[in-house]
């Protein structure tokens, strides 16, 4: 399943994989790229098990000229099924090597220049997580959102199951991976524009459309709401609400690229796991498997 390849060198991208499920994994099989020079981004959520990231991801490197790898929080949880049973920046780390030892590039590693079609711009892999910002309209402050999602039954299963370790919290892990990655992209060239990989996207914007709207408070931060102008911006790539689309947010285009579980991609009109095409960009193309309402798993992702 390859791109829709308009010539040589594309940057191509994907999220979501959840390759636990096995209609899933057989979308990852058959992943092909459009020319031997295409890469790919893949934004997160590729599986919960180390060794099906790690499947996952050496068979896409096999097939891509460059994969670049920016984690979801499905990586970051220690889940009871993986024998791997690190806890938060150790766990982290551990795939940083395991993405190394493939060859597979990392929001650890120096940011890579894209000079195909489109180009020359930075693609910089991001891990920023989330701080609990994006807050349910009505509530306050972290311990009110928290209650009020509680009581509506929509709480993301990190609260289980993504331990921060050593930092106290998720929110305070977060403030420091966005100090930490702030200072690397200011340091970029100031004339080189940059395409943003992240698991969540850098705006609150996308997650308007929630069917569940408290759901948001897992899916960034208000820290990163001017980024997309601050870094030269071609495209914020993203994925985790699993509702795949293109929209523009003050003239930057944000591309969410979740293939998302079964049940969901079932209901959409075209096949699922297509490769979006990042650059070079097509102003009258629309998304590769159309836009959805709102996501349909009960806000758990």
């Amino acid at each position: 399943m390859g791109s829709t390849g308009v010539g040589a060198g594309q940057l191509l991208a994907i999220s979501d994989l959840h390759i636990g499920y096995p209609e899933n994994r057989a979308l990852v099989e058959e992943m092909r790229p459009g020319s031997d020079e295409d890469w790919l981004l893949v934004a997160g959520d590729v599986a919960e098990t180390v060794s099906d990231i790690r499947w996952a991801l050496k068979t896409l490197a096999s097939r891509f000229r460059k994969v670049v790898w920016a984690p979801g929080n499905h990586e970051l949880w220690t889940h009871p099924k993986d024998p791997v049973t690190l806890r938060g920046t150790e766990r982290y780390a551990h795939l940083v090597d395991v993405c190394r030892d493939l060859g597979v590039t990392t929001p650890e590693d120096p940011y890579p220049i894209w000079e195909g079609p489109g180009g020359p711009v930075a693609v910089a892999p991001l891990f920023l997580l989330y701080d609990y910002s994006f807050l349910p309209a009505g509530c306050a402050t972290k311990e009110e959102g928290l209650a009020y999602a509680h009581g509506t039954g929509v709480v993301c299963n990190d609260e289980y199951l993504l331990h921060p370790d050593p930092y106290p919290t998720r929110d305070d892990w977060c403030r420091a991976r966005v100090a930490q990655t702030e200072a690397r992209l200011a340091a970029l060239p100031a004339d080189l524009p940059t395409v943003l990989v992240n698991h969540y996207p850098l705006d609150r914007h996308p997650t308007e459309v929630l069917w569940y709207p408290e759901f948001a408070m897992w899916c960034g931060t208000r820290l990163t709401a001017d980024w997309h102008r601050r870094f030269r911006v071609a495209a914020m790539v993203y994925g985790h609400l699993h509702i795949p689309r293109t929209t523009w947010h003050e003239g930057i285009r944000f591309e969410e690229v979740s293939v998302g579980y079964p049940r969901e991609w079932r209901k959409r009109p075209g096949p699922p796991g297509r490769l979006r095409r990042i650059l070079p960009h097509t102003p009258d193309r629309g998304p590769a498997d159309g836009p959805d309402a709102a996501r349909t798993d009960g806000g758990r992702a």
